[in-house]
């Protein structure tokens, strides 16, 4: 045929063969194009088996180990990913008792990485390691007096000393360890073993090598899929963790195409990152906040002068000048996307009302003094325990100490209400301290007037610890001191109501006490930034409970596409 044709092109002219040239060309884009179309048409694009990705951390990694990992982010990372959670690896579950017993039956082909079969005897083993003092887990109070009964290879029982509304956020945050690995172990030897570092587990990926410097510095963690996983099987075949020093090392490594991703970023790091990028706002349950130390300063126990500071925040001007719009406005205890929010909606979104705080200060006795500093003379003012505070004709003035940890962000909010307290007789004193004084020394001994601090929820919503009166202490996390009947009572009925519906009427009425009381500013929420290069797909988180959930549905992260028909 080839010969052919050359036989008829020898015998064209020039014009000819420019025609016969021009329309071959013609038919074979025309047959591209046709093909191209027919394929667009008749197949779809969707996720294939393949490619790595490359994660970048800062920091190091101290336990992969569900049972010792604590506020440390990248064994979070790592946990979350290596280690699948009870509910998980669950069958069914059934709650009686009126939520004091929970029966539980594991998937009967759940494995460890292994091969080894997932039973009972591992989650009993586990939870019962995380109950022994000599452990040191950092699930430690949230399993005391939960009692563990076996009642089959696969089936297990949970026993409550009371109901508890949360306690499947417990589960959710329970990731068993295998017990023929650990259990030859005494418990006080557990973080000595090579296991926490090259874990047997059961996720949808597995442990495949680490690597470490002259110095100890662990440098990268690789894993490969799990083919022993009972979930959906992930698309990538390897991870790997990069770690370095610093947050200007990470960035480099991104700009330098060495990492495809990299996570809790401030708004001032987004702009140091040069090359092309996708960038996740992500929600979380937490909120930083002024707290005050209602048996401190007199002032401070006038609930109109706490709400007069609170009127003279300027919230939106710290979201665009700290954070570039990337948080979001506080208003009170509850954040928008938490169970009972909706049922107790803020109103209209504060504004700073300076005009207004001047109003309350005057109404209760306060007028300008030196350097336009309120001041108020106060009579005999004793705290709740029957001390004096401040004796009769003394003057008190509008002048507050705040105490703010050792973080860039919250050290520039906490400048600009300052300047805004400044401007209506306030004046502000940052003390800037690290956070190693202020957890082992300034929350021990509650030794703050103010305090700009940030209380996390979590996996587990429950505001017990934030606001309940027997918190107000060390190590309770009622960093203001607060103490009400009423809040008490709803606090408890929070925690105990299986019923959804009165227990978000109870999370409603706490959040309307709450923020009418005062006992805080609540300022912002700021997301948590996360961006990635490259071609990762799949990544569609927008809410999540702590950093490490950005992995939460990683086996539909994908590098390599196919065609299929439709």
């Amino acid at each position: 045929m080839f010969s052919g044709i050359l036989k008829i092109w020898k015998i064209f002219s020039r014009l000819e063969r420019l025609i016969f040239a021009s329309s071959l060309l013609v038919f074979a884009v025309s047959g591209i194009f046709i093909g191209a179309n027919f394929i667009g048409e008749k197949t779809k694009e969707i996720p294939a088996l393949g490619g790595e990705y490359r994660e970048g951390v800062v920091g190091q990694l101290s336990f992969v180990n569900p049972v010792l990992v604590g506020e440390n982010d990248p064994d979070r990372d790592l946990t979350e990913i290596l280690f699948s959670d009870v509910l998980d690896l669950a069958e069914s579950y059934k709650v009686n008792d009126k939520g004091k017993s929970w029966n539980l039956r594991l998937k009967p082909d759940a494995r460890w990485d292994d091969g080894v079969e997932i039973t009972s005897d591992d989650v009993i083993f586990t939870i019962n390691l995380i109950q022994d003092p000599d452990t040191r887990s950092p699930l430690f109070l949230a399993w005391q007096g939960v009692e563990t009964e076996r009642v089959s290879e696969l089936e297990f029982k949970l026993k409550l000393a009371s109901p508890y509304a949360f306690f499947k956020n417990n589960l959710k945050d329970l990731r068993p360890i295998p017990k023929h690995i650990f259990g030859v172990l005494p418990p006080a030897n557990i973080r000595l073993s090579s296991f926490n570092l090259e874990p047997v587990a059961s996720g949808p990926f597995k442990f495949l090598s680490i690597e470490k410097k002259r110095d100890g510095f662990i440098s990268q963690y690789q894993l490969t899929r799990n083919e022993n996983y009972l979930g959906e099987r992930p698309y990538l075949n390897n991870l790997i963790f990069k770690f370095y020093p610093s947050k200007d090392e990470l960035i480099e490594a991104v700009n330098r195409g060495i990492v495809d991703g990299a996570g809790n970023l401030d708004a001032p790091d987004l702009e140091k990152i040069t090359v092309a990028k996708q960038t996740y706002d992500l929600r979380m349950p937490r909120y930083n906040a002024i707290f005050f130390n209602l048996a401190s300063a007199p002032a401070l126990q006038e609930k109109n002068i706490r709400i007069a500071l609170g009127l003279a925040v300027d919230r939106k001007k710290i979201i665009e000048k700290v954070f570039g719009n990337h948080a979001l406005r506080v208003e009170g205890p509850l954040l928008p996307g938490m169970e009972g929010y909706k049922a107790a909606p803020y109103g209209e979104p504060a504004l700073i009302l300076p005009d207004k705080a001047l109003s309350l200060f005057t109404e209760n006795g306060w007028r300008p003094g030196e350097g336009g500093i309120m001041e108020k003379r106060i009579g005999p003012l004793l705290d709740k325990g029957g001390r004096l505070i401040a004796g009769s004709g003394e003057t008190a003035k509008m002048e507050f100490n705040l105490i703010v940890p050792d973080n860039s962000f919250l050290v520039e909010a906490a400048n600009l209400i300052a300047s805004d307290w400044l401007k209506i007789g306030v004046k502000l004193n940052v003390s800037v301290k690290s956070h190693e004084e202020i957890t082992n020394s300034v929350l021990k001994a509650r030794d703050y007037e103010m305090i700009l601090f940030g209380n996390t929820f979590g996996e587990n919503p429950d505001p017990f610890s934030f606001w309940h009166s027997s918190e107000r202490f060390y190590p309770g996390l009622n960093l203001s001191l607060y103490e009400s009947r009423l809040a008490d009572a709803l606090l408890e009925s929070i925690r105990t109501d299986e019923d959804e519906t009165a227990r978000r009427k109870d999370l409603a009425s706490l959040n309307s006490l709450i923020s009418g009381e005062a006992p805080a500013i609540f300022l912002f929420s700021p997301n948590y930034l996360y961006v990635i290069r490259g071609g990762l797909q799949g990544f569609e988180e927008n809410f999540i409970a702590l950093p490490s959930d950005r992995f939460s549905a990683i086996e539909k992260w994908y590098m390599k596409t196919k065609r299929v028909f439709k």
